[in-house]
């Protein structure tokens, strides 16, 4: 039995039936291109996700039309008394988790080429979401040990660098702290990114490091959305042209609030008279 056979048994007792299936696979579709998209998917992935799951389930026509808010998705079984079914998602927030979008991509080439039913789909669904982030001292592990790399890259000391990794690490649990009461992603890199930068200078008053710019910036790049303008370019390329111009909008409008956090706490330090050199 062939992929495109899927459910054939169910489609031959009825129309109803019929119409019954058509929504289980609409449904886990349109699930599969949410968390895609929740977890930092290019758009044109998230179509083509979809379009493959319907397709496979023995559904002909299928119509995708994703955006970076939400998710809209029309399916026509065929033939004259056809059921035209349409379900509309809206998505309110998305961050970038890549052991998801593997596992999801994964589930993808599975379900469309062997004989997964809907139902066992969702299933499946349900574990990839259920799926744990790495452990928080991983995380701030992570956190230190780039914004570390980018300051030794421009002021190589063991100072520097030692600051740096310590900023890093202060400046992402801030931001953890802050997601958790689901501040939105424009203050929480203004925010966390102006944290860096007072630390960095209050460090740099003491006379400990000779370098903060390379401080600020090493750490200010843990929240670069630099997943977010690579989609939006592949987007581009792959003829996406709302998606992508929306995605780089996005992109830039997020850069723009970090920098205005580092610019803010700077400005009001050296009005302070804070040192300057």
């Amino acid at each position: 039995m062939s992929t495109i056979q899927k459910g054939s048994s169910e489609k031959k007792m009825g129309n109803r039936l019929t119409k019954s299936y058509q929504k289980q696979v609409l449904v886990l579709a349109v699930r599969a291109g949410e968390l895609m998209m929740r977890n930092g998917a290019e758009l044109y992935r998230v179509e083509d996700t979809i379009e493959r799951i319907c397709q496979a389930c023995g559904i002909p026509y299928v119509e995708v039309f994703a955006t970076p808010t939400g998710i809209i998705v029309s399916t026509d079984s065929g033939g004259d008394d056809g059921e035209v079914i349409t379900k509309v998602r809206r998505i309110r927030s998305n961050s970038v988790d890549l052991s998801r979008i593997s596992e999801l991509n994964s589930f993808s080439r599975i379900f469309t080429t062997t004989e997964y039913s809907p139902a066992k789909g969702m299933e499946k669904l349900r574990e990839i979401t259920a799926m744990k982030p790495f452990n928080i001292w991983v995380r701030l592990l992570g956190a230190g040990c780039v914004a570390a790399s980018f300051s030794a890259a421009l002021a190589p000391t063991l100072l520097n660098t030692l600051f740096a990794f310590i900023v890093g690490v202060l400046s992402y649990a801030f931001s953890m702290l802050l997601a958790r009461y689901d501040i939105n992603y424009f203050m929480n890199g203004m925010t966390c990114c102006g944290m860096a930068a007072l630390i960095t200078m209050i460090c740099s008053s003491t006379g400990l490091i000779d370098d903060y710019s390379a401080i600020i910036i090493g750490t200010i790049m843990l929240f670069v959305p630099g997943a977010a303008i690579t989609n939006s370019m592949r987007d581009l390329l792959s003829g996406d042209m709302l998606s992508g111009i929306a995605k780089m909008a996005e992109a830039l409008l997020v850069a723009v609030a970090q920098a205005a956090g580092v610019g803010i706490v700077l400005k009001i330090w050296f009005m302070m008279g804070g040192l300057q050199s």
